[in-house]
């Protein structure tokens, strides 16, 4: 296993790369002009956006790698573990770079919903693939970002940057739209597999060895990570995963309260859940009423 850096300051990504600081908390690199990184793996206390360019071998985030295409975006968040291909010595960066502390964007209006922003938590093989007129957008919103940072900073620095970083952000989500769109066959596909897996999960005794199904479990088992598969979900069908779930957990509840034998307790544990009252709670949240309810009129 590589060594891993830590990369936790703007002016540490920089001078790795043999590139000027001119803002302690952003960057904006044109790759060509740095100079040869290690291959090594990294821990990010930044926010990290590579607009990669060229093919340049396989990278790693997490537990999952991703061969590069030209004009695709890669996206890091601070905690995350990401690297080289160990065979790799050094690697000359191509591409481009934005990079942020999150102290940039504290207090500010992008501080309090960059959590919404789920692309941070997708796995490097869920990158976002651009169009040749989409890349012109990007770099048109990095060489932005890029002049504020070469202009004297004053009083309307801060928001200049934080505004643009924003506007990026947010044209990523238009991007990201529009490439669920073009994968809608792939996407179908997932969803099928993803009901085939709830549909098994119930079959087996799933349920009283690991409780409730997660979205994190389907997530795994469709090599997904899962924020991904809930804006897939959400995207496609208008409801999240995990309301998914809980529709496929109510129609199981209904046929299994169809066998009065069976006690509305033992029938909560069947379906996985630790606690009776909390299955008669979601019950009668998701129909209106409770178990002993149904059962009555059914």
């Amino acid at each position: 296993m590589n060594e891993i850096i830590k990369q936790e300051s703007v002016s540490q990504f920089n001078n790795l790369r043999g590139q000027e600081t001119l803002h302690p908390l952003v960057s904006v690199l044109d790759q060509t002009k740095s100079k040869p990184v290690p291959s090594a793996r990294f821990y990010s206390g930044l926010y990290i956006i590579y607009l990669k360019e060229i093919n340049c071998g396989e990278m790693s985030y997490g537990r999952n790698t991703y061969d590069y295409e030209e004009g695709t975006l890669v996206f890091i968040s601070p905690g995350q573990v990401w690297g080289t291909e160990e065979s790799m010595k050094m690697i000359q960066p191509a591409g481009w770079a934005l990079a942020f502390h999150p102290d940039l964007i504290r207090g500010t209006s992008l501080g309090k919903h960059i959590r919404d922003y789920n692309f941070f938590s997708y796995d490097v093989n869920e990158a976002l693939h651009l169009s040749e007129r989409e890349r012109q957008i990007i770099l048109e919103s990095f060489n932005k970002i890029l002049y504020e940072l070469e202009h004297a900073i004053d009083k309307h620095s801060k928001t200049l940057i934080v505004s643009n970083i924003e506007l990026f952000l947010n044209y990523c989500v238009r991007f990201y739209d529009r490439q669920f769109i073009t994968r809608d066959n792939v996407h179908k596909d997932i969803l099928v597999r993803f009901e085939a897996i709830l549909d098994e999960y119930f079959q087996t005794d799933k349920p009283h060895t690991l409780g409730l199904p997660s979205v994190k479990y389907c997530a795994e088992k469709l090599f997904l990570s899962a924020n991904y598969l809930g804006d897939l979900i959400k995207k496609e069908t208008g409801k999240s995963a995990q309301d998914h779930i809980q529709l496929k957990l109510m129609d199981i509840a209904k046929e299994k309260m169809l066998d009065t034998s069976k006690t509305i307790g033992e029938i909560a544990y069947d379906l996985g859940f630790k606690y009776p009252g909390h299955f008669s709670r979601l019950f009668k949240n998701e129909t209106g009423h409770t178990p002993y309810e149904f059962r009555s009129i059914n």
